[in-house]
């Protein structure tokens, strides 16, 4: 039993002296900081959700009015509503670090001095940016335009602040850097309403150039999406070595190119078989061999 009663009092002794332990580091009044911390820590959060939706209404709103502003291209409202949400959202994180009791002076002083390292990391993200003002202040291509840039083809659906996303013809979303496109080449397929259609068609030596030219012109004529009040071209552009080719030029809508190019050589070819013109091909020259 003395010994029981001695391990009880150890217990007892260890328990009282890390009591008193605990005490001296932990302040009297540890309650009210927690409930002071948690408060700010509610009160972030609160600013941060309510200030970013504060800040996409805002930028819906200017979307809206630019929008109704007379010849303003949605190339340049899409860019500026992502400038301002960024802008705003970096107010709306630096308001919630504040009631955090984060010091955002020294915060921004911190990011002032290391400025330079972060834009040589940054490199690229800022030639992009660059890029992107260049493009919505020249121009070369809007949303909806249809571009080869970049090494892609497609229709343009957005031009941000880094990067320009495209729509290809098989509903692909591709998103090209901004410094990638101005970096080369662009063409901007339907800038202007109308395009020529180049075609050359290539007959037989044994064959009448004048009756070609008349089916050609037939053909020409029955299809509607051919400009009729624009110059059509119809001669012969090369006396090649199987075949004679004639080249037909005619203009169409922009739109229009693709489907007419299509219908054109279709109608072309039903009715050179209909009149008998034909339009050779290469042929592979075919050996018999003899087994003995």
């Amino acid at each position: 039993m003395d010994i029981e009663k001695q391990i009880e009092k150890t217990v007892e002794k260890n328990v009282d002296q890390i009591t008193r332990d605990f005490k001296t580091f932990m302040p009297d009044n540890i309650l009210e900081i927690a409930i002071s911390y948690t408060i700010s820590f509610i009160m972030a959060l609160l600013i941060f959700f309510i200030g970013k939706w504060i800040v996409n209404k805002i930028v819906k709103i200017l979307g809206k009015v630019l929008r109704k502003v007379n010849g303003i291209d949605e190339t340049l409202v899409k860019f500026l509503e992502n400038i301002v949400y960024y802008a705003l959202i970096t107010v709306v994180i630096i308001a919630a670090l504040n009631k955090l009791g984060i010091a955002t002076t020294s915060f921004l002083a911190i990011l002032g001095a290391a400025g330079l390292a972060i834009g040589l990391a940054l490199k690229d993200s800022l030639g992009n940016f660059a890029s992107g003002v260049m493009i919505v202040i020249f121009k070369p291509f809007k949303v909806g335009d249809s571009v080869i840039a970049g090494g892609v083809t497609g229709t343009v659906t957005e031009v941000t602040i880094f990067n320009t996303v495209f729509l290809t013809a098989d509903n692909q979303k591709i998103i090209v850097p901004n410094s990638s496109i101005t970096s080369a080449s662009i063409t901007n397929v339907n800038a202007n309403d109308t395009r020529r259609i180049d075609i050359v068609v290539g007959i037989s030596y044994e064959d009448s150039i004048k009756q070609a030219k008349e089916v050609l012109e037939k053909v020409i004529k029955e299809n509607e999406k051919v400009l009729k009040d624009k110059t059509i071209g119809i001669g012969v552009s090369a006396l090649a070595d199987s075949s004679v080719n004639l080249t037909v030029n005619v203009w169409v809508k922009s739109s229009d190119y693709a489907s007419a190019k299509a219908e054109l050589l279709e109608s072309i070819k039903v009715t050179f078989d209909e009149f008998g013109i034909s339009i050779p091909y290469p042929k592979q020259d075919v050996y018999h061999y003899n087994k003995n």
